[in-house]
């Protein structure tokens, strides 16, 4: 769905990254999920730079500065998984409507985020984010061999599947978002980085990232 300024649906994103964050700021996974679920949307977006102050009513919807808040009507959330999981129930897109199918999708998410993020992000910051750093090298090994078992470990669930259960869901779409990016699939065992590539394939997909893309500023406001 195109973006709509006058749709009821507002998900906050920045007006400006680096580029080297273009296409991985977590409104993507956002805007990834209302695409599937065929929902309209409408961005705010915020100046300044990452990590930045923020005022104190966006501290209000988002306690920690960060994007994305989601605001519809009076329901106000944040957190990606949270609002991501929100869309989904929305959908059949998303989240299959059997008790099990809904149950096995929705743990797959958790599972992106509590078991995949955490080890992507612990590597990222060792190794590339602080790669300057005199303890990057020692920590990027710790932590790369960390990422390596879980990565080998989700590709021997996957085998030769194309989704992680019977067909695309919610789990896929929040575990491909966290190990998307060039330094991940560079790790990714081969089924699993066919299956990354598949994910961002999706129509759905290519047009939240065009839309993200789309707002992005030259030049930082």
């Amino acid at each position: 769905m195109p973006i709509d300024p006058d749709a009821a649906i507002e998900v906050t994103a920045f007006g400006w990254v680096p580029e080297g964050a273009r296409g991985h700021v977590r409104d993507l996974r956002v805007r990834w999920a209302l695409e599937e679920a065929g929902l309209p949307y409408r961005t705010r977006l915020l100046g300044g730079a990452i990590g930045g102050e923020r005022s104190a009513e966006y501290y209000r919807e988002q306690p920690w500065g960060q994007v994305p808040a989601y605001r519809e009507g009076d329901l106000q959330l944040f957190e990606c998984g949270a609002i991501v999981l929100h869309i989904a129930e929305r959908s059949a897109a998303l989240l299959p409507t059997d008790e099990i199918g809904r149950g096995r999708a929705i743990t797959w998410l958790f599972a992106a985020l509590n078991t995949m993020d955490v080890a992507v992000m612990a590597y990222l910051m060792a190794a590339v984010f602080n790669s300057d750093k005199p303890w990057s090298a020692d920590a990027g090994a710790t932590f790369g061999g960390f990422l390596d078992q879980r990565l080998a470990r989700l590709g021997d669930w996957l085998g030769d599947r194309e989704w992680l259960e019977d067909r695309f869901t919610v789990g896929d779409l929040m575990m491909v978002a966290t190990l998307r990016g060039d330094s991940i699939v560079a790790r990714a065992p081969a089924n699993i980085a066919d299956y990354i590539r598949r994910g961002e394939e999706r129509a759905a997909f290519q047009l939240a990232l065009a839309a993200q893309l789309a707002d992005f500023s030259p030049e930082p406001v």
